[in-house]
């Protein structure tokens, strides 16, 4: 987790408080790491439990987290 912590947000950006580190954390585990990064340990599943949606649903389209350095995708 550290490893990933650092080469997916920390290499990323300049922190300049404890609270903003604190702030990108939260943001970082709430908003990507929980709901949609994938890890293998899980069968490539993220570890916060998400409805399967068909192709047939609609267009996926990509949302910006993590104030943009990421981007999950999303269904209708």
């Amino acid at each position: 987790m550290i490893g990933t912590l650092r080469r997916e947000l920390l290499d990323q950006v300049i922190v300049v408080s404890e609270q903003h580190l604190r702030s990108l954390l939260q943001s970082y585990l709430d908003d990507y790491y929980h709901p949609g990064r994938t890890h293998l340990s899980l069968g490539k599943d993220p570890p916060a439990e998400r409805e399967i949606e068909r192709p047939e649903m609609g267009e996926v389209i990509e949302l910006p987290v993590v104030g943009g350095l990421h981007q999950l995708p999303r269904g209708p």
